[in-house]
């Protein structure tokens, strides 16, 4: 059973309820200021829409019936055992896993996939900080999204558990939640850089993102704006892994298949590093306006490969690479899948991806860089970070902070 606590600070004094995305979860008890409550609710899943999951409502009133302020509420429950409720979670047998030994963890949020393993408001306009305190057997370690702050070893009834603290202090939406629990080796690569992979591939995957820091100071350096999340570390996952990589923060997540030994397929990691800025620091507010996330973070991507490449026409030939990409997504996608800006409602956004976002976007943002010049790209690139920091953006703001740039 898991024990999720929320901090809640009401901006409505009227406000009396509160509603949580969730997934397959098992609610058992909920508590609010320390008091258990029974006025909740599950409601039914909508039979044609099953990735929205369930509404769990909590009513926020005091034993007088008056409307409160400052929440507290405090969740016990379960995840589902299967895959089919708890999407968000996928569950290795040792022999999916590189070294064969022991079973493996590692959850994958993105786009509403949270809601399966917390209740939460699962939608990137809402931003949370979060603590958690994971235990697994003494032979695995557990990694998060977050800074790990404590680690520490149990010993209940004759078994050791290890236990360890994390803490994200910077504010991030729903789908930046990740964990994994697995085997896992480490090795510092530079001071606020440190690779997690399981032993038996840790010195390939070393030397293969050795560049790692050089990619981080070269994004400080284009951005204008500091690294915000005090460590970068990458884990690689076993091969299941189903992306090139995920951006989560503290924490990036990626493939074995990036691993060839030449540092060809680094760029990947390039592409996570610079949405610690364009999608974790600046996110897109809906998933209709992922183009925001991905398109940004492919032209800063190109930029950094770029500078540290010094091949002036490397940009445009990736580029073009990009585009016939793009070309062959528009050729398998119905029209209103290929504009930038999607009408998703309460759509699924998983159905929605294809290199559009990426791609398309790259294209516009790079036409306007030529069309301006480099050097006030580059002032409205560092502005726009600065504004938007730690903040959702929507495409009518950003074509409003252009025009008014």
């Amino acid at each position: 059973m898991q024990l999720l606590p929320i901090t809640l600070k009401l901006l409505d004094s009227t406000c009396n309820s509160i509603h949580l995305d969730t997934k397959g979860l098992e609610i058992e008890s909920i508590e609010v200021n320390n008091k258990v409550v029974n006025d909740w609710s599950l409601g039914e899943e909508i039979k044609e829409k099953p990735h929205l999951g369930q509404r769990l409502t909590i009513q926020l009133h005091d034993q007088d019936g008056m409307a409160i302020e400052h929440v507290k509420v405090a969740i016990h429950y379960q995840t589902s055992p299967g895959p089919g409720k708890c999407t968000a979670a996928q569950w290795l047998t040792p022999a999916q896993t590189s070294g064969k030994k022991y079973p493996y963890l590692f959850t994958q949020c993105q786009a509403i996939h949270a809601r399966s393993i917390i209740p939460c408001y699962d939608c990137p306009a809402v931003k949370m900080t979060y603590t958690a305190e994971i235990s697994v057997p003494k032979w695995a370690t557990a990694v998060m999204s977050a800074l790990c702050v404590k680690e520490r070893v149990i010993d209940e009834d004759q078994e050791e558990f290890h236990t360890f603290h994390f803490k994200q202090h910077v504010p991030i939406p729903a789908y930046l939640l990740a964990l994994a629990v697995g085997d896992l080796a480490q090795k510092d690569l530079f001071p606020r850089c440190k690779l997690w992979s399981e032993p038996c591939i840790l010195k390939a995957a070393a030397d293969e993102f050795h560049q790692t820091e050089l990619f981080l100071q070269t994004a400080e350096e284009m951005t204008s704006m500091p690294y915000a999340w005090t460590r970068y570390d990458l884990l690689v996952l076993p091969g299941s892994f189903p992306s090139g990589g995920m951006e989560n923060p503290c924490l990036t997540f990626v493939t074995p298949t990036l691993l060839t030994g030449d540092g060809s397929l680094v760029c990947v990691v390039a592409h996570e590093i610079a949405h610690s800025w364009t999608g974790n620091l600046v996110t897109n507010k809906t998933w209709g306006h992922f183009w925001l996330n991905g398109g940004w973070t492919t032209w800063l991507q190109r930029r950094i490969m770029n500078k540290i490449d010094n091949m002036p026409h490397d940009m445009d030939l990736d580029a073009i690479g990009g585009a016939i990409q793009l070309e062959q997504d528009i050729e398998l996608l119905d029209e209103s899948m290929t504009r930038l800006v999607l009408s998703l409602d309460d759509g699924d956004p998983d159905e929605s991806y294809s290199r559009v976002a990426y791609e398309k976007c790259f294209h516009l943002l790079y036409a306007l860089e030529r069309l301006v010049g480099e050097d006030t790209f580059l002032e409205l690139v560092a502005a726009y970070l600065k504004n938007f920091a730690y903040k959702t953006v929507t495409t009518d703001e950003f074509r409003e902070f252009c025009m008014t740039f």
